[in-house]
């Protein structure tokens, strides 16, 4: 059984700098890319970041660029995001999700983490 366990969210300053961890379990966790996407209150899903089954290519949305990180240790079955400078607008439920390819010009999930929630509040 695939599984997708999201943890490090909570309640972070504006500034804070959090790290996000995806724990996938049920599927080998190297063969696949994998992404960040988000959704904040009462909008849709926006993607924010995609990384190859080896990391070797990252992806980011334009306005995550040179904030956040994307990063993968294959060897812990673990995805990671590494938020930086973060602002209210980041504000959001952050689902991990493995895509069905090692890697493509096109993202296509086939599996999603439960989400784990960020706000961004003094």
């Amino acid at each position: 059984e695939v599984q997708l366990v999201e943890s490090g969210g909570g309640l972070v300053q504006p500034g804070g700098s959090p790290r996000l961890s995806c724990a996938a379990s049920g599927f080998t966790f190297d063969d696949y890319a994998m992404s960040w996407v988000r959704q904040a209150p009462g909008k849709g899903l926006e993607w924010v970041s995609a990384i190859s089954w080896n990391g070797g290519s990252t992806y980011y949305a334009e306005s995550m660029k040179g904030r956040f990180t994307i990063s993968r240790d294959n060897a812990k079955n673990t995805l990671y995001l590494q938020m930086n400078s973060l602002k209210s607008e980041d504000t959001a439920v952050y689902y991990c999700a493995k895509d069905t390819s090692r890697w493509s010009a096109i993202y296509e999930y086939d599996y999603w983490g439960q989400g784990t929630q960020v706000t961004v509040s003094t």
